[in-house]
């Protein structure tokens, strides 16, 4: 998953989670955050380091999807330290824009600064994965979270399986426009692998259960809000006979631009739901959202990478995260919570109803 809504753009959205992200200088792309352990706190066992740094290396950091994730791993850090007798910190290594190549060099810094796990979201398997292991052959072990590196030495990924992920996106929007029409699917960055498996696994579904339905083709973009919509804009122009989204990521939902688009005539399914999506489920353009649950990207992997390096424990290689549907039906509940997981800019109707 996860995510809220206001009328913002892309830069204004980044402000959507209320974290100590943005207090510490989310605006760098090299902050280091460390979490306070103190207070009381176990002995460390013999042999025990009481020491943990990992370094986050996700895709994006103007990207609220991986702020989620910080403000998870960060949580994380400050419940399981004392409980574990060690002190964690979270080093965020998240290049402001999505390159393989940089997180490649985020790698090998970790590394050389000393930091004892490296947790990352690859933007391009292959340009990572000779970094992974070399930080692996130096005694730095790396988990992977979102989108995995398959092919390296990573002990554990955390993520949603995506082609089910693709299936999922594709028989929710078949059910909408009625087994039949044109659709187009929005797949954002063509050399993630996560999202190739997603886009690849609509067109499956589509094959096999809806004869109906024709792809017309695959639009991929920049994965900021405004790039992502003019992408869906000229996309229209050139196919007007288009009446259906697959969005395998939810990115021009996080701007209001896409709000005019009339739900009697073109329907969307979108993975994400961030605040500033709830409005277009609401108004009925994306009567259906599949939210990843972002904040447990960051939360549930630092508890695994404390499980296995810190406490020696085996833990599975794969770790699937399930995705939550978002109607109409549960779009409050779903509103308050994102509020418990840190998000600000949620649109106060939706909590009101919830407390109700």
């Amino acid at each position: 998953m996860l995510n809220r809504r206001m009328h913002m753009n892309w830069r204004g959205l980044a402000w959507t989670v209320a974290i100590a992200v943005v207090a510490a200088g989310c605006s760098s792309d090299t902050t280091t955050t460390t979490t306070s352990t103190t207070g009381t706190t176990p002995t460390a066992g013999p042999g025990k380091k009481t020491d943990l740094k990992i370094a986050l290396i996700a895709k994006s950091s103007t990207n609220p999807v991986f702020l989620a994730s910080r403000t998870g791993a960060e949580a994380a850090a400050k419940e399981l330290g004392p409980k574990n007798g060690i002190n964690i910190t979270i080093d965020w290594l998240t290049p402001q824009q999505e390159s393989g190549e940089e997180q490649a060099k985020r790698i090998a810094q970790a590394v050389n600064s000393g930091d004892n796990v490296i947790l990352m979201s690859c933007s391009d398997a292959a340009k990572v994965t000779g970094a992974i292991n070399d930080a692996v052959a130096k005694g730095v072990p790396v988990m992977t979270f979102d989108s995995d590196a398959p092919a390296s030495k990573r002990f554990a990924f955390y993520g949603a399986d995506d082609d089910a992920v693709g299936a999922q996106v594709m028989d929710e929007l078949g059910a909408q426009m009625g087994g039949k029409g044109n659709v187009a699917i929005l797949a954002g960055n063509q050399t993630a692998p996560n999202l190739q498996k997603r886009q690849q696994a609509v067109k499956d579904e589509a094959a096999k259960k809806f004869p109906n339905i024709k792809i017309v083709s695959t639009f991929y973009h920049t994965e900021t809000p405004d790039d992502a919509s003019a992408a869906v804009r000229n996309a229209m122009s050139s196919h007007p006979e288009i009446n259906g989204w697959a969005m395998v990521g939810g990115w021009p939902l996080f701007a209001r631009s896409l709000l005019d688009m009339d739900p009697s005539k073109v329907k969307i399914v979108a993975v994400d739901a961030l605040p500033a999506e709830l409005d277009y489920v609401d108004k009925g353009v994306a009567p259906v959202l599949l939210a990843q649950p972002v904040y447990d990207w960051g939360y549930k992997s630092v508890s695994i990478i404390v499980d296995h390096v810190t406490n020696g424990k085996d833990v599975p290689v794969i770790n699937k995260m399930d995705l939550q549907k978002v109607t109409k039906e549960n779009l409050n509940d779903w509103a308050a919570t994102l509020q418990k997981w840190g998000f600000s800019g949620i649109d106060q109707k939706y909590l009101t109803a919830a407390k109700k």
